[in-house]
């Protein structure tokens, strides 16, 4: 699978592992936001999670071959209970269903980039966004698991006004920093914030050590995981 998905086998065992800790899968619901080629996805149905509904708007019509590569993994795997869905979250009908697991990797600020720019300073952008993340609550059973991982609006490079020589396609404005994350996630419903700064997957536990933290992470990747429970 992890030739399918373009990642080292190991990495992404490891970044799985590390992502989803104390998370459990087993006979439960899973909503995949921006699931991509379908990495977590195929984990959490591998860990034992009786459905998986993963939103990936960019395999409609998509020329990048992202819809034909998460059905080839879907294939491989045997992992019948992930369906793709080719929708944003904003489109994604439910009708009437409830999720135990809400995962968002690298897609929270992609539910609307222009808004996400505007968070900090205005209050329309707020509230629209506000809007987005109380139909993901509404998602969410009692008690629910949500994991969200992305990039600090925050790193040394990007106040420094040079590129991060570690990822310079990020385009840091287009971020937030995981407290505001969960400031408005607290405010639709969700709880409990748990906020983990999180190192090169191909460094594995000692990586994890020395570099999992905040300081670190200004100074490289600015890579968060923030945990919280349903409404």
């Amino acid at each position: 699978m992890a030739d399918e998905l373009g990642r080292d086998p190991g990495n992404l065992r490891y970044a799985c592992e590390t992502t989803f800790e104390g998370v459990g899968f087993a006979d439960r619901s899973v909503l995949d936001v921006g699931a991509g080629e379908g990495g977590t996805s195929f984990y959490a149905a591998c860990a034992g999670a009786a459905r998986v509904v993963s939103l990936e708007p960019e395999a409609a019509g998509s020329r990048s071959g992202v819809q034909e590569r998460f059905m080839r993994a879907r294939e491989l795997l045997g992992s019948e209970q992930v369906e793709l869905r080719p929708e944003t979250l904003q489109g994604f009908d439910p009708r009437g269903e409830q999720f135990d697991v809400l995962i968002s990797i690298a897609s929270i600020n992609h539910l609307d980039e222009d808004l996400c720019m505007r968070l900090q300073h205005d209050p329309e952008a707020r509230n629209t966004y506000l809007q987005i993340l109380s139909k993901l609550a509404d998602l969410a059973k009692p008690g629910a698991d949500l994991i969200v991982c992305d990039c600090s609006r925050y790193n040394l490079f990007a106040q420094l006004g040079v590129k991060n020589p570690i990822a310079p396609s990020i385009e840091w404005k287009k971020h937030q920093s995981p407290r505001l994350w969960a400031e408005l996630l607290e405010h639709v419903g969700f709880r409990n914030p748990r906020i983990r700064w999180t190192s090169f997957n191909s460094l594995r536990r000692p990586g994890r050590v020395l570099l999992g933290n905040r300081v670190a992470a200004y100074c490289s990747m600015s890579t968060f995981c923030l945990t919280m429970e349903g409404p």
